[in-house]
């Protein structure tokens, strides 16, 4: 342990909390971030950026099922929103850094140019800073460069004359003020910003290829991710026959907005957690469309043999799962499998470690502080990895908590409570209660 230097990519949610536990095991360690700040995805900004998130966003998951055990929201602001804002993470995360003194760890402003493993034992990182490429070797390299900055475009037959954007370079309505805009998808963010142009658009229109589930933020009066949590102990098959159920009282069919039915069971797509999008489409904001056939200059065509002229398209088409800083032939997961134990562990490099690279149905942060506390033992010697990695790196391939459809979206995906407690398997017993909070600091 004493022989370890741990280089940690990215500041944001995950990369904090990796670099926390390891300092907390005495490990050393350096992060580096190209922003200022600490905050990742969540550092709003109107430009185009590394940030996905925009003016009005808020996170889909509720504040007790978003937080780190070690680190509370009550611990930052007891009067933090049930859903809060990106500014409220923005601030949470930077009080964390705060409060363990993680800030003498982090070099920002600096780019992760390449990284290439040149011996069992020593990664050679080579960085961009200040103008200045310099490079650096540690032992062990935590990779949290996040999954939601390259955007995902669609392709169509033809072309569209008008302007065309991705959900990535969205960051408020102001700019679709009396325009016709489509917007292309069916997740989180395509409905968000379907509600959002739909306040200041002449017509905002929202195609979506499938049917989707679209699940409120509150279940009679709570978070509905807390009503859920009362169901975890049921097997997942039942819990999402109970989730249908639940879903279909709240709502009702999606014929009844014009939307179509879901063609797939409960969990083989990502429900959309929204209140309002029903809410716009059954008072005239909001117009359901089919899946786009073919673009001819301002003209859509759709599937059903509708078409309509727009202003604006704005894909919400997701994104591509990337690592700039290794050499495709080393590691590729923009598409197809990922063959990653625990949504960590590399097959067979064993000091090549991914923490916060999974997308949940919930929240990413806690499992990436579980990841981390797992990784930042086994450095320190007090855990050991199976010897079968290989093997379960391809059972998590062969039987994922969801059999869902086939898509890139869908390569990293994790039910929220089964995950938590396969992490937890690996950590003595009530080892989170038992962290004290102030190990690597006092309070903020």
């Amino acid at each position: 342990m004493m022989n370890k230097r741990v280089c940690v990519i990215g500041a944001g949610p995950s990369g904090i909390t990796a670099l926390k536990n390891l300092l907390d095991e005495g490990i050393e360690a350096v992060t580096y971030d190209r922003n200022s700040e600490v905050g990742g995805n969540w550092i709003y900004s109107e430009e185009e950026s590394h940030s996905s998130v925009f003016e009005t966003t808020h996170i889909i998951s509720s504040k007790t099922l978003s937080q780190y055990e070690d680190f509370t929201f009550d611990d930052f602001d007891p009067n933090v929103s049930d859903y809060p804002s990106h500014d409220e993470l923005r601030r949470y995360f930077q009080a964390y850094a705060r409060h363990f003194k993680l800030y003498d760890h982090i070099e920002f402003g600096t780019m992760v140019l390449h990284c290439e493993r040149v011996r069992d034992d020593k990664w050679e990182v080579k960085l961009k800073q200040n103008g200045l490429e310099k490079t650096e070797y540690f032992t062990d390299l935590v990779v949290c460069n996040g999954h939601h900055w390259k955007p995902r475009y669609p392709e169509y037959p033809g072309s569209f004359s008008g302007e065309f954007l991705h959900s990535h370079q969205f960051k408020k309505a102001a700019p679709f003020e009396g325009k016709r805009v489509l917007v292309i998808g069916g997740g989180n963010s395509a409905c968000d910003v379907a509600v959002e142009t739909s306040r200041v658009s002449a017509r905002t229109a929202i195609s979506m290829r499938r049917g989707y589930r679209i699940i409120p933020k509150f279940f009679m009066g709570k978070p509905t991710d807390k009503v859920g949590e009362n169901l975890a102990w049921m097997p997942l098959w039942f819990r999402n026959i109970l989730s249908e159920i639940l879903v279909k009282l709240t709502n009702g069919s999606n014929k009844l907005y014009g939307l179509q039915i879901p063609d797939h069971p409960f969990g083989a797509t990502h429900p959309t957690i929204n209140d309002e999008l029903l809410y716009r489409i059954r008072h005239g904001k909001v117009h359901p469309k089919v899946d786009v056939e073919k673009m001819e200059g301002p003209t859509v065509y759709f599937k059903d043999g509708s078409q309509e002229d727009f202003d604006t398209i704005i894909a919400c088409t997701g994104y591509i799962l990337s690592h700039p800083f290794f050499d495709q032939e080393f590691i590729d997961y923009s598409s197809g499998p990922v063959p990653l134990w625990l949504k960590m562990f590399h097959e067979t490099y064993s000091n090549l470690y991914f923490i916060g690279m999974f997308q949940p149905l919930g929240c990413i942060w806690p499992g990436a502080e579980l990841q981390a506390k797992i990784m930042a033992r086994e450095l320190a010697g007090k855990w050991k990895r199976p010897a079968n990695i290989n093997a379960l790196c391809q059972k998590e391939i062969n039987h994922p908590h969801y059999k869902q459809l086939d898509t890139p979206r869908h390569t990293i995906t994790v039910d929220y409570h089964k995950f938590r407690k396969q992490l937890l398997k690996h950590l003595p017993k009530n080892y989170i209660s038992k962290q004290p909070k102030s190990k690597s600091s006092a309070h903020v």
